[in-house]
């Protein structure tokens, strides 16, 4: 009972020594705020010439540069359970630590340049059993054969102030364009794509060997373009020099012999200035400044189509006739099996045999066919979207439109249209880049995406 009492007094004594701090509390004048006095948060806002690098694909062979985690399971379950494929577009952290100006895609390795005024202005990942991507060995005498990050290529420039100024890659070799000492050619020469004499007992594997090509023709080298084992130069003045294999007549050199020194491009462009050329596989397009296309190479699936049934084409061809009522066409690419083409309207064009976008019921067409501009969101709310940009991989294709929006379709190998999945797509279909698309580079299992962030 006293114990009880005790309690109660106690706490009736704390009240009490409470109550006025309360009270004082209470009194107190609480002070108004205006928005002056309010702190701003200010976000941060990327610059114009912010660049953002996404990449997905197949992941195993290094050439996305990102580290996948790895599943218990093996073989065809693996793939199912994303354990070596990135089925999105993934954000690149190569792309937060350089400015990256330029990307290409080879057979399963990526080369990328940055800007600087350092030794080392390109980087590669990805398969280099032919050097493609340089010489890089941990051990003396050891070369790696597979990069899983990306890693700086050594390239002897004669000045640091150097600019690469374009980028190409093939099945196995790499050209690297500079805007005052040329190009740069590196990797596999088995049939002359480097544009250096053909030597049969060279071993590529840990090649040091790196050819630079000061010009073409006295003339200044303005754009370069990889086939599977050939390589395209254009010079100032639009001429188009070639070399490497041309068992097809992908060199356009009348011939259909390797040829291991660039020569000019016969037939029908030597009067025609060339402002692009295009070649993945063995097919070849090139596009004049009126606007005009001419093909050669390869022509199995009709992708050069021809007043007779050659196979194999091996000089430049006009395709008046043939793209006659399209327009001025602004934009060409070549894959393995089909053409690819924008006209100044912003409509797609597409011939060959594949998946062509134009349905599951249709895979050859021998005349270009019109891809309902719906499919890349142009529609009566949106009379303006047009397509910009076309690009072929060995057996996909991707459109750009002037909104920075991508459309892929054709075959998902390793889920290389970024998708989500690793079905084939009929249709070109909207791809979930976070950032506004200003260029894209398709292979044979991966595609690499150089944007711009929105804001």
């Amino acid at each position: 009972m006293k114990m009880q009492s005790l309690k109660i007094l106690l706490r009736n004594r704390n009240l009490s020594a409470l109550a006025p701090r309360a009270y004082a509390t209470t009194k107190k004048k609480i002070p108004t705020s205006t928005d002056e006095d309010l702190p701003i948060f200010q976000y941060s806002v990327s610059k114009s010439s912010d660049r953002r690098v996404y990449v997905w694909g197949l992941a195993e062979t290094g050439a996305l540069g990102i580290h996948m985690p790895r599943g218990k399971k093996r073989g065809k379950k693996a793939y199912k359970n994303n354990f070596s494929l990135a089925w999105y577009p993934m954000r690149s952290t190569f792309g937060e630590r350089f400015d990256v100006t330029d990307i290409a895609c080879g057979y399963g390795f990526t080369v990328s340049s940055v800007k600087t005024s350092e030794q080392h202005k390109v980087f590669g990942m990805g398969i280099n059993t032919d050097s493609q991507i340089g010489y890089h060995a941990p051990r003396m005498g050891h070369p790696l054969e597979l990069l899983l990050s990306p890693a700086p290529i050594y390239i002897p420039y004669k000045s640091l102030e150097t600019k690469i100024i374009g980028l190409a890659a093939g099945r196995a070799h790499t050209v690297i364009l500079t805007d005052t000492e040329g190009a740069y050619t590196l990797g596999n020469n088995a049939y002359g794509q480097c544009g250096r004499k053909i030597n049969s007992n060279e071993e590529y594997k840990g090649s040091m060997v790196t050819y630079n090509i000061r010009s073409l023709g006295k003339e200044r080298i303005t754009n370069v373009c990889c086939g599977q084992d050939h390589t395209l130069f254009i010079t100032e003045s639009g001429r188009v020099w070639a070399c490497g294999w041309g068992a097809d007549g992908q060199t356009g050199l009348g011939t259909y012999d390797n040829t291991s020194t660039p020569a000019p491009v016969k037939g029908d462009i030597t009067s025609e200035k060339i402002v692009k050329v295009a070649s993945t596989g063995d097919c070849v397009l090139a596009l004049s400044d009126k606007g005009e296309l001419f093909g050669w190479g390869n022509s199995e699936y009709g992708q050069v189509p021809m007043a007779t049934q050659h196979q194999q084409v091996n000089m430049s061809y006009a395709l008046y006739s043939f793209t006659r009522g399209l327009g001025k066409i602004v934009d060409i690419a070549s894959g393995g099996s089909f053409c690819l083409i924008a006209n100044e309207q912003g409509d797609v064009f597409v011939w060959g045999y594949g998946l062509l976008g134009l349905g599951p019921n249709v895979s050859n067409s021998t005349k270009p066919k019109l891809i309902p501009p719906a499919f890349f969101g142009r529609n009566e709310f949106n009379p303006e979207c047009t397509v910009q940009q076309v690009v072929c991989g060995i057996s996909h294709l991707a459109a750009v439109t002037n909104n920075g929006d991508l459309y892929m379709w054709g075959r998902n190998r390793h889920g290389c249209l970024g998708l989500g999945h690793c079905k084939d797509q009929h249709f070109p279909m909207k791809v979930a880049v976070g950032a506004h698309v200003l260029k894209v580079a398709c292979s044979v299992d991966h595609t690499i995406a150089l944007s711009k962030p929105f804001v």
